[in-house]
């Protein structure tokens, strides 16, 4: 089962989230939080396999609640989608910087929404389309003024490959398809890019390949 935490201010919201998950055979609500600070409390005492982190809420708000559970190590295993109303540069890049696996809308289809959890809980990173490419040109246009990250020069040729496959937004058996591998290939060479670079998770390695003008916005991939 995947268990799922939900933290949103909104009593009708959380009970919709709610009837959607249950109604997963592979799914489940484990518990409920209404403020920043219980969702914390509340995924470490839980240890759930996905937040559904809204970011306005009273007090603690979601990105801080998401940067306090990303770095504490009992939560290592707990990844954090943001869902929101807002869909604004700064909240996307801060959720992802403070350890969000993935960013949505709340106007996303049921359906995403549920595959959201899947792919978060799978370690895989998930963003709303439109909000990948508002935030992949937000990041590439800062990339000049940002260093290389430590560990970019110690990639292989085929981990920076891979690399620019997780940026371009590739799931890892579309990766294996694409460059030929088995899906266990993959697997190791995204978790010796994660090692290297000091990632989190998929969605800081976008926003290091981004960062690092390693991959472009509207670039085809191919090194």
């Amino acid at each position: 089962m995947i268990d799922v935490l939900l933290a949103d201010d909104q009593a009708l919201v959380r009970g919709g989230f709610r009837a959607l998950v249950d109604s997963e055979p592979d799914m489940r609500v484990v518990a409920e939080a209404a403020t920043g600070d219980a969702a914390v409390e509340l995924a470490l005492e839980h240890l759930p396999d996905v937040v559904l982190m809204d970011i306005r809420m009273p007090g603690t708000d979601g990105l801080a609640a998401t940067r306090r559970i990303a770095a504490d190590p009992r939560a290592a295993g707990v990844h954090v989608v943001v869902v929101t109303t807002f869909e604004l540069d700064e909240y996307v890049t801060e959720a992802i910087r403070a350890g969000a696996a993935g960013f949505l809308v709340k106007d996303t289809e049921p359906a995403d929404l549920v595959r959201a959890v899947r792919v978060a809980a799978s370690g895989e990173a998930l963003l709303s389309p439109s909000v990948t490419r508002r935030l992949l040109a937000r990041v590439a246009g800062a990339a000049r003024d940002v260093p290389a990250p430590p560990g970019l020069d110690d990639l292989t040729p085929r981990e920076r490959q891979v690399l620019v496959e997780v940026a371009g937004g590739l799931a890892n058996d579309e990766i294996a398809r694409k460059l030929y591998l088995s899906e266990s290939t993959v697997k190791t060479h995204v978790s010796r890019v994660l090692t290297k670079l000091r990632a989190r998770d998929r969605a800081q390695l976008v926003v290091v390949a981004y960062e690092s003008g390693l991959v472009r916005p509207g670039w085809d991939g191919e090194l």
